[in-house]
């Protein structure tokens, strides 16, 4: 990799601190909650205030199409935050992964009506599909349509455009296809601030955005792009969940004492601090890589989703206990953390997967 600096630039700390506001006074802590009772009004509403508001849907958008032609660093800090609130927003699967897709495509209509915040749109894979493992299911007919069932897909219950691989003879083409023309079937998921669905294609009518040639490397694009700047999101929960659990800690008491003050509680809040500032590092390597285009991007990716996904599980967890009682409770919002972190830790493959496949990448025997 060509030596970069890691740091955060001006404009990203400016970018962090906007977001950051934004969402202090439309998500506040717990509000995420509601969608556990079927409340997912919150969702289109918060989406509009970044895309209007903060032109999040436009980051990864050229210029040429209307778009902010910002990079993947950028990206990566609007990751954390939205990882530091559980903001319950599809600028992961719309604004990275879908608008990656597009951006190999010509359909410079598609991408700006994401840019503006117009239209979400979600590829249709399985949340658990990475780089290794992803096949498309879903087939073309002469008929110009397709048919097909494509299970878990994260981002599709929002979504007004869907991009969907199909598989032909020579390959792997993306069709764009209305969303309002496939059954989508919602799912209960773990998180539902990411919520997953069952969709079912039966002819539906289709627009190929992307041919045999170019719609396999674009897929991958998306997945790649998606493992590494969900890393970011993972710093974003663990650093949450680090930072509330040692404000607790400083102001609970018990036996007299503060509670932050004994001796155990303290090395596993600094065991956590290492292991936060260590996925730092990982996720702002892997969101260097993908702004420079770097050849390392594959063996970034997985190195951060190996490491970042287990930080912020262990990070959220430790936030549920050392909270003791409350921590346990439906009223705080510690488990929609556990939540997010349990369910980004499948998505865009597990951490096996991804060491499976590091270990490929650097000719290490598994």
């Amino acid at each position: 990799m060509r030596e970069s600096n890691l740091l955060y630039t001006d404009v990203e700390d400016a970018l962090r601190e906007a977001l950051r506001d934004l969402l202090t006074a439309r998500c506040p802590a717990g509000a995420a909650t509601a969608l556990y009772d079927g409340d997912r009004s919150i969702v289109p509403l918060l989406w509009k205030s970044l895309a209007a508001e903060l032109g999040l849907a436009a980051l990864l958008v050229p210029e040429s199409a209307g778009g902010a032609g910002a990079t993947a660093r950028e990206a990566a800090v609007v990751q954390e935050e939205l990882g530091r609130f559980a903001a319950p927003a599809p600028f992961l699967t719309s604004a990275l992964v879908a608008t990656t897709v597009l951006n190999f495509s010509d359909a410079d209509d598609l991408l700006s009506e994401l840019a503006s915040g117009e239209r979400t749109a979600a590829l249709v894979v399985p949340l658990s599909a990475s780089v290794a493992s992803f096949t498309p299911v879903v087939t073309a007919t002469p008929r110009g349509t397709v048919t097909g069932q494509v299970t878990s897909v994260a981002g599709a219950v929002e979504a007004d455009l869907l991009l969907v691989p199909v598989r032909v003879d020579e390959g792997i083409e993306v069709h764009a296809v209305d969303a309002a023309a496939v059954d989508a079937a919602p799912v209960v998921s773990l998180d539902m601030g990411r919520q997953l669905a069952d969709l079912t294609f039966d002819e539906a009518p289709t627009r190929v955005v992307l041919g045999a040639e170019a719609g396999g490397p674009a897929v991958l694009a998306g997945l790649q792009i998606g493992a590494a700047l969900l890393a970011s999101e993972q710093v974003g929960i663990a650093q949450w969940c680090l930072d509330t659990t040692v404000d607790y800690l400083q102001q609970r008491r018990q036996f007299g004492r503060i509670v932050g003050g004994f001796q155990a509680l303290k090395h596993r809040l600094a065991d956590l601090y290492t292991d936060v500032e260590g996925a730092r590092a990982a996720a702002r390597y892997a969101a260097a890589c993908a702004a420079e285009n770097d050849p390392d991007l594959a063996v970034a990716a997985s190195i951060a989703q190996a490491f970042c996904s287990q930080v912020a599980v262990k990070a959220a967890e430790e936030c549920v206990q050392l909270h003791g009682g409350i921590g346990m409770t439906w009223e705080y919002p510690a488990h929609l953390y556990l939540k997010r972190a349990k369910a980004d830790q499948i998505a865009f493959g597990t951490p096996s997967v991804h060491r499976t496949v590091l270990s490929e990448l650097v000719r290490l025997p598994i």
